[in-house]
């Protein structure tokens, strides 16, 4: 199929609280540099797709309240290329409206529908798994998820379970399993048969848009307009509402080096570390006996640390987090209590 059919939709109106205090309501995570590199997420995940789908046929599902920081970064898109959704409800709703939005331009594209908070190290491979994905799906009849072969028992992640059944290099999902305990993961890394869900979709959007009708069809007439009534739509995501209820559902199994940056203890694991295994995020630090630390503190600021291990020290503006770098679900109830204590002023 020509690339003149291929689409990409870009999903960037997260709040990302589990990088608080470094990400903010304001300013995002996706908005923000995290390796020192003058790019933010939002911008390498843009040119990472241009790679693929024509700049004119790339779209951007944001809140309104980042509409102006996608138009910033992003000044090759058009303002039509931005899909801006007045109240967040998760993935599912914003991903039905883009395919309506998609479909009335060209009934025959192929999408694939992006997280903007990825880490790819290794760009061409990624090109490559993709253009096959959307090649397949273009002629297919089925929604197709990329699957990475789980390295660690990350909790973090969620995974997919496949069966031997497949066509081509595809694998038909057995099932999905979100965020498990450890002992879980552990087991689903030496069985082989599980992998870690990407977050990354591809499907042709006649088929997306049937599987809204026949699994949520509550969705389909409050998005399904010019105006959209996000208001009324549920708060579920893609996963929850069509990926682990369709019956259509393949995996591709993938190695380009994928990492999502949802928390603090996945940006730790594919950081390079110090010979104490410290990870430094563009920070001034003298350390003494720290080990096993991550450690992100404003540009012009230094940070004097000594006996910690195993901690998370990040500063942004009027906001200070010490904590335990492997409690990722404590960072949510500081974020929480500090919203009942403060109102939004640290948040």
């Amino acid at each position: 199929m020509s690339k003149n059919n291929y689409y990409c939709v870009i999903m960037a109106g997260g709040l990302g609280q589990r990088f608080w205090p470094y990400s903010r309501k304001a300013l995002p995570k996706q908005f923000l540099d995290f390796f020192g590199t003058k790019q933010t997420l939002l911008q390498d995940t843009f040119n990472r797709y241009k790679q693929i789908v024509p700049e004119e046929q790339i779209y951007v599902t944001t809140h309104k309240d980042y509409k102006r920081l996608v138009m910033e970064q992003i000044p090759e898109i058009k303002e039509e290329q931005i899909i801006v959704e007045d109240v967040r409800r998760n993935t599912a709703p914003s991903i039905a409206y883009a395919s309506y939005v998609i479909k009335k331009i060209n009934p025959d594209a192929t999408i694939v529908v992006a997280p903007s908070d990825h880490l790819i190290l290794k760009d061409e491979v990624f090109k490559e798994a993709i253009l096959k994905g959307l090649e397949f799906a273009s002629h297919s009849e089925k929604l197709v998820t990329l699957g990475v072969k789980p390295s660690r028992p990350e909790t973090g992640y969620g995974y997919i379970q496949i069966t031997d059944k497949k066509e081509k290099d595809f694998f038909k999902v057995k099932t999905f399993v979100e965020k498990p305990a450890r002992e879980f993961a552990e087991m689903f890394v030496q069985s082989n048969e599980f992998y870690w869900n990407s977050g990354i979709f591809i499907w042709h959007v006649n088929v997306i848009l049937k599987a809204f009708q026949e699994l949520m069809p509550d969705i389909c007439p409050r998005v399904e307009s010019d105006k959209p009534d996000f208001a009324s739509c549920p708060n579920i995501s893609i996963d929850y509402g069509i990926m682990e209820k369709a019956d259509n559902v393949y995996v591709q199994l993938c190695d380009f080096g994928w990492a999502d940056l949802g928390t603090w203890d996945a940006l730790y694991e594919t950081s390079p570390k110090d010979a104490n295994a410290n990870v430094i995020i563009n920070s001034n630090t003298l350390l003494y006996d720290c080990r096993d630390n991550i450690v992100l503190v404003p540009e012009n600021n230094l940070a004097v640390l000594q006996g910690l291990e195993g901690y998370l020290v990040a500063v942004r503006d009027n906001a200070i987090l010490v904590c335990k770098k492997d409690d990722q679900n404590a960072i949510r109830k500081f974020v929480n209590d500090a919203e009942i204590k403060f109102g939004d002023k640290f948040s």
